[in-house]
């Protein structure tokens, strides 16, 4: 399922019609074959499971179902999340972050919890706020690492990746696809750099350091 979701993501990404609808067959047929794995068990249908996530949808959106109103997007998300917690019995803020799915990626889940921390009032007072804890966290790191403590080191390094989310979430970006980016980007530049190797007849190991740097200057301004 994990895998298919995934496949299915990359041809949106592409925006490849063709693709696109070949993997939501695929994500359909494991969908349907997962339902009717427990239908075979007597625990419950197909259409119980679409009456469920239709009664769902309706309850959590009462500013589109109903006559309520909401002021802004971050109204509504409060809202929503009050909603869910009502839903699920949840006593605390606590039981609504546990609730986010351990196994999804690690940034994808660390900004899902931060959203939800955000939603019920815990969120920093502006952006500055988050990097001026960024700039402490990276110092943590200097220390952790001079100290050779690897489990300190992880410790920080995870710190300021959950810093660095909430910074993406609070401008409205996603830290999971600014990170797809980057790497995207960092292989794009690195084919050009093995190019300019290859122009001189070289691999990247015949270079040294400072003519790696060079070149990787060079490959910037390329792109």
């Amino acid at each position: 399922m994990i895998e298919e979701a995934y496949e299915l993501l990359e041809a949106v990404d592409k925006e490849t019609p063709q693709a696109i609808k070949e993997e939501l067959g695929d994500m359909f047929f494991q969908i349907i074959f997962l339902a009717n794995l427990y239908q075979e068990k007597g625990l419950f249908t197909l259409a119980e499971v679409l009456e469920g996530i239709t009664t769902k949808m309706v309850t959590r959106h009462p500013h589109v179902f109903d006559n309520e109103t909401v002021s802004s997007e971050q109204d509504q998300r409060q809202k929503w999340n009050q909603l869910k917690s009502q839903e699920k019995d949840a006593c605390s803020l606590a039981d609504l972050l546990a609730n986010v799915p351990r196994n999804l990626p690690g940034l994808r889940r660390a900004q899902r919890v931060s959203e939800r921390a955000a939603n019920n009032g815990f969120e920093w007072q502006n952006i500055q706020g988050a990097l001026t804890k960024l700039d402490e966290e990276v110092d943590e790191i200097k220390e952790a690492v001079k100290s050779g403590n690897k489990t300190a080191i992880s410790e920080e390094i995870g710190d300021a990746l959950f810093v660095l989310v909430n910074i993406g979430r609070l401008t409205q970006l996603n830290a999971e696809e600014a990170l797809h980016g980057a790497t995207d980007k960092f292989i794009h530049r690195f084919s050009l750099l093995e190019e300019k190797a290859v122009q001189q007849d070289k691999k990247i190991a015949d270079f040294t350091y400072d003519q790696l740097l060079a070149l990787w200057a060079e490959v910037k301004k390329m792109n």
